[in-house]
């Protein structure tokens, strides 16, 4: 009888141990650098909300915005070594290694967003997804920011041309470089955060931003022409780590993981789409630049310059099967 309750007390004991052990949640940390009140922000916080509802709070995510805990560049290293679990940068931001990732700078190679999303989520798109599992990472999904607009203070940009000897802002890209020099402009490499002072005081004459970054930033203010040309897309790619996903599958968890990364992208993309509607029309009440809306037929002759100049420089490091299928959709 004796012998029993200490067997008794021995399991007691170990079950005490092993339950809160089991219990503890799954830790989520997600840094990014954007304002909370931006799509990319209220879908982290979406994502947040319904990870922690449908896991029970299996599943704890801590959100950290504004480049709280670190930059995009800072936030892959430690994605990588387990720091954080989520992040969020700018294709840009990979295309050191991935170079594929080009794809999305390539002017006028997507139709529409609805193009865009067509090719991101087909068979294409979740290949380039893939690309970045070379250095640890997992490839989730891509959130918009938006498609891009040009400004300047030189001239109204209606036809290539215009565009001759003007100094546009650019972040640092090959593509970007290629098309801009394609128009015969000056592409300068910038810091985004340098924008708006480079703008004021000349340094740099224009720039190309989504339409919530140039009301954001307030780009509007010190630019005195805007060509709605939605020539490029800017956008990012939602990525994890492979630590993160094995201790997901382990509990089980897994799917419904990936179902709320689904949900949260369908949220952003509509969010994003509202927002730059919004940010469109404040632009145009501002009254602070002239606004230019580029027909069909007057973005035509930028769309064969482009496919001309700066596509076939990107065949073999994107893969020519690769940009005609995008074009496609």
């Amino acid at each position: 009888m004796r012998y029993l309750k200490n067997i008794f007390f021995v399991l007691v004991m170990v079950s005490l141990l092993v339950v809160p052990a089991m219990a503890k949640p799954i830790k989520i940390r997600f840094s990014h650098v954007v304002s909370p009140e931006t799509p990319k922000g209220k879908a982290a916080n979406y994502l947040k909300e319904i990870l922690e509802e449908r896991t029970g709070g299996k599943i704890k995510v801590e959100v950290y915005p504004n480049s709280s805990l670190y930059n995009d560049k800072e936030a892959i290293k430690a994605l990588k070594m387990d720091v954080i679990q989520l992040a969020c940068p700018s294709f840009s931001k990979f295309t050191a290694y991935v170079k594929q990732l080009q794809i999305f700078d390539l002017p006028f190679l997507f139709k529409s967003v609805d193009s865009l999303h067509k090719f991101q989520d087909s068979e294409y798109g979740k290949k380039m997804l893939k690309l970045v599992e070379k250095r640890g990472l997992v490839g989730l999904a891509y959130w918009d920011n938006g498609f891009k607009v040009l400004s300047n203070n030189v001239r109204p940009i209606v036809k290539p041309e215009d565009a001759k000897g003007i100094k546009f802002r650019i972040m640092s890209s090959k593509v970007l470089e290629e098309q801009f020099k394609a128009l015969n402009a000056i592409p300068v490499t910038m810091s985004f955060s340098e924008v708006y002072t480079a703008l004021q005081q000349g340094v740099v004459d224009g720039a190309e931003n989504p339409w919530s970054n140039y009301y954001t930033k307030k780009f509007y203010e010190v630019q005195k022409y805007t060509t709605v040309s939605y020539h490029g897309y800017l956008g990012y790619m939602l990525v994890t780590n492979k630590k993160i996903v094995m201790k997901l599958k382990k509990a089980g968890l897994y799917d419904t993981f990936l179902k709320a990364v689904k949900d949260a992208t369908e949220y952003e993309r509509k969010l994003a789409k509202e927002m730059d509607d919004y940010y469109y029309k404040k632009v145009k009440e501002s009254g602070k630049t002239q606004v230019i809306e580029l027909t069909d037929a007057q973005k035509e002759p930028f769309r064969k310059l482009f496919k001309e100049k700066v596509y076939p420089k990107f065949y073999k490091i994107i893969g020519k099967d690769m940009i005609e299928a995008a074009a496609s959709f």
